[in-house]
């Protein structure tokens, strides 16, 4: 029952955040280059901000609190492989191949007849699908999710993970995101010895 519970709060997750997704990239996606950057982050926070003030919903400050932890290591892992697979796949189908050009050169990709905002709003659902399932497998892993923990510094990290793994490169990114997770985690350590 568990193993279906989390299954089912994925699915759900993903559908719901792909939706957003789409409904924040369709005017977001006009933009180009710094623009585009700037937006996502603006509602990002607008979104958080909004979380925070509907105590009602989502607790407010306190968060959404009660959520049965039946995340697991295992869970995270084989949902990560996976993701990585899915990902991996995308990037050598046709569809893949277009979104590449269109992130190494928009106007030669849209000589060749590559239409940009379709596939800009497809890597951008996709983009949301994951970070929904992301989300909910961090809810039933902690058991609580609250506005505070999805601020900028989260942000960060995430860009700090992509450049150090290579932008484009999903082994490194892997490889990115696995070591600044220790990383952090020894600074927290060291920061609670030195307190």
């Amino acid at each position: 029952p568990n193993t279906l519970m989390l299954v089912i709060s994925l699915l759900v997750a993903g559908i719901f955040s792909g939706i957003v997704g789409i409904a924040i990239g369709i005017p977001a996606l006009r933009l180009r280059g710094d623009y585009l950057g700037i937006i996502t982050l603006g509602f990002g926070e607008v979104i958080r901000v909004f979380l925070n003030n509907i105590k009602s919903v989502t607790g407010g400050a306190q968060g959404f609190t009660g959520i049965p932890r039946i995340a697991n290591f295992d869970n995270v892992f084989w949902i990560t492989v996976i993701v990585v697979g899915i990902l991996y796949t995308l990037t050598h189908s046709r569809q893949g191949r277009a979104i590449i050009s269109i992130r190494e050169d928009e106007i030669a990709a849209e000589a060749m007849g590559i239409n940009l905002f379709k596939h800009k709003l497809m890597s951008f659902t996709i983009g949301s699908i994951i970070a929904g399932v992301g989300g909910a497998l961090l809810g039933h892993l902690m058991g609580t999710i609250d506005p505070l923990m999805f601020r900028f510094l989260m942000t960060f990290n995430i860009l700090l993970i992509v450049v150090l793994g290579g932008i484009g490169s999903i082994t490194g990114t892997v490889i990115s995101a696995v070591v600044v997770t220790i990383l952090m985690e020894y600074l927290r350590i060291l920061d609670g010895n030195i307190n």
